[in-house]
This record gives C-alpha cells, structure tokens and sequence, in this order.
C-alpha cells in the first residue's frame, strides 16, 4: 500500500459521466489513503457550440455560461475535481502532422499551466500522474508539470476511432516516455511490453458494497417487474462498435418465449435496429448506476454478446465482474480477456448457435454452489486488491 502522496489524474472520461466509470473509481479508492486532484478534462470549442445535451456535459456547459463559478470540488476528505473554465482548440480532423502537434502542445500548455495552479493551491508536493487513455490533452504533461512519476493507463482501445488520426503515433510515443504503464488485460499489455519494459496488467474492481447479492434491496424496479421469465439481461451501452447485433436478433426470433432486457444508453444504430419490433425485446434505456444491481438481480442469465474487433478483443468488461458479484450465471462472446481470465465462471460462445444453446444451459445449471463460486470469484477482483497492484507497479519502479 502507498499512503501519504498526490496523485493527479487525468482521463477521456469526465466526472460528471452518468454510467459506471473505472477511472473514477481507481480514483476514489487512491484518495481513501492519498489525495487526488480529477482534471475534467475541457471541453473543445467544438464540442462548446454543438447542440450537445450529454449529461456528462451538463456541469462544464454551466461553467462556461457562469451558471457556476466553482472551478474545484471537494469529492471527500482526500479528493478533489478540477472543472476548466475555458475550452480548447478542436484538433482531431487535422491530417498535417506538424500543425496538429503544434496546436495540441497549446492545449497541453493551458491545461498544465491550470493544473498547476491549483494542486499548488493544494501544496501537492511531487505528484504521480496518472493519464487514463487520455492521448492527445494529456500528452506533454510528464515535461509540463514533472511529476514525480508519469503512468500511462490503458483501459480501452481508442485507436480504432477514426477521428483519432494521429492516436496510435502518439500513444506508442506516450507509453514508451512514461515511467510505468498499465492496463485492464493481457493482451493490452502484450502489446505495450514491446514499446515499455515497465508494463503490467491490474484487473478492474467491482463495489462489492453495490453488488452484494446478501444486500437488502427494495422492490423490483417497475419497468422490469412485469416482464415475464426468463429473463436474458445485458447492462452497458448498447453500441455497434462492441455489441452483436446477430448473435441478439437470433436469439430473440430462436427463443421467443425468453425476454431479452437491455439496460443502458443505445447508439443510433441501435435505435434503428429491427429488434425493436420483437414483443420479447425490451430496452429500458439508461439507469443511475446505483439502481443497476436491482435490474441485474432480475435476471436469470447475464450475457455480454461482444463482437471480435480490436475494440474488444483486449477490453476488460467490468460487467462480468458485477453479474459475478450478484452470483449470476453469464454467457459471453470468446474473447481474449474471457479466456485469460473468466472461463472458469462464464460460458464462451463463438457463434449465434452457441449463444442460444449455451444460455438455454446456464437457464439448467444455477446451482447453490455454482452461485458461491461466481460470488467468490468476484471477491477476488475488489477495487481495494486493483489500486494495491498498481501501487504495487510504482513500488517496483522505485526500486528498479
């Protein structure tokens, strides 16, 4: 365990995110021994003048009408949210090389010099910087502000984003000149090891307080009380970029007596798709992330249908962990992290027949024991045992 530093983070994710976020809670469980200064990030002058109601969004929009003059948050005892009263210059469609790193250096040069002016405000005395997937505004920090130790973090694939034209060039440059790097699974990391000696993986947590199948809870929720049984649930954004849109469709015109539960935000193809007109398909649409274990207690199988992509090939699905937590039997695509790391406790489709025949499966074998298996397992991946590998990382690279 560290006690007693600073820490500085930064991330593609703002504070204000309505659904469950990783960084924020690597965030939250550092500042119970450290403090913690959150940068939310700015928003672009872009993004500033577009009709953009996320609620995400919402805190920064008020700060740059002067609906709020309260630049910093104190979240508890140890951690505070740094919001930006200004907006950055919009960068990510420019092709030329040498004008795109001359205007992200601008970008990087306001967002230190803000920075700096508030964790001394603080008297944060030689922090660790902590930059979650955040390539572009985050990307000159290490020389700006010279922390004590810089860590790369990645959580996610963003290299695939085609607006993201200049990503991969700057994240292997990223990830080579920072100190450590981590990230949420093997693959991921097999990949940075190339470019980083210092490379490791730490698994995600789950809020064992949050998803405790033993915890009282209130009754159902009333949009999914009346749905019958069995139910068939998924939780996260319902995106094309990682959802199999086939493996669903197959399953609801195979299986018409199962109900399929969607729990979260949907993307514009989703939207439009043809499972909106199957009586046995319900999407329920976004829930405060607190209500989630209420929803996921209702349900008899969890499935995560991912595509293959590079997206997902390497992504660590914290959901796993949650339907684990909750003692549920799952079903998921056969992905690299799946295999590495939850074959043991979820069951591994490879195509739309696997899918439907391994659910109708897990539906025959939720045993006693094989919930306190899954429940146990989960225990194992507790926010508490995540952070103490990632200071585990630092302690190495003090003494290396």
């Amino acid at each position: 365990m560290i006690k007693g530093q600073d820490f500085i983070v930064t991330s593609l994710q703002p504070w204000d995110i309505a659904i469950g976020s990783t960084i924020k809670n690597t965030a939250l469980e550092i500042s119970k021994n450290n403090r913690v200064l959150y940068l939310n990030t700015p928003l672009s002058y872009s993004t500033r003048f577009q009709a953009n109601n996320r609620p995400e969004n919402k805190y920064r929009f008020d700060l740059l009408k002067n609906k709020s003059d309260k630049l910093i948050r104190q979240i508890n005892q140890n951690m505070w949210v740094l919001d930006c009263p200004f907006c950055i210059l919009p960068i990510g469609k420019i092709k030329n090389q040498w004008l795109f790193d001359l205007l992200n250096k601008i970008n990087n040069k306001r967002i230190a010099k803000h920075l700096a002016k508030y964790y001394k405000t603080l008297e944060f005395k030689d922090p660790i910087l902590l930059i979650d997937n955040d390539i572009y505004r985050s990307f000159y920090l290490k020389e700006l502000l010279r922390p004590k130790i810089s860590i790369y973090y990645r959580r996610d694939y963003v290299l695939e984003n085609p607006l993201w034209i200049h990503a991969r060039r700057l994240e292997y440059t990223l990830a080579q000149k920072s100190n450590i790097v981590i990230t949420n699974s093997p693959h991921f990391t097999n990949e940075l090891k190339r470019i980083n000696p210092h490379t490791y993986t730490t698994n995600t947590g789950v809020d064992l307080s949050l998803y405790n199948i033993h915890k009282p809870s209130d009754l159902s929720p009333s949009d999914i009380s009346s749905i019958t049984h069995p139910i068939i649930g998924y939780t996260g954004t319902v995106t094309n970029k990682r959802i199999n849109e086939e493996f669903l469709l197959h399953l609801a015109q195979k299986r018409p007596n199962y109900s399929i539960v969607l729990v979260g935000p949907e993307d514009l193809f989703f939207t439009q798709s043809s499972l909106h007109h199957f009586k046995n398909v319900y999407f329920l649409g976004t829930k405060e992330t607190q209500n989630l274990p209420k929803y996921i207690s209702n349900f008899d199988v969890c499935i995560n249908p991912q595509k293959i992509n590079n997206i997902t090939i390497g992504n660590y699905p914290l959901k796993i962990d949650e339907y684990l937590a909750m003692g549920k039997p799952i079903v998921a695509t056969r992905t690299e992290t799946m295999i590495h790391i939850f074959k043991d406790y979820a069951l591994l489709a490879e195509t739309k027949e696997d899918f439907i025949n391994l659910i109708d499966s897990a539906l025959l074998t939720n045993t006693p024991e094989s919930i306190n298996k899954r429940i146990e397992f989960a225990h194992t991946h507790t926010w508490e045992n995540s952070i103490n590998k990632i200071y585990s990382f630092i302690k190495h690279y003090n003494h290396a």
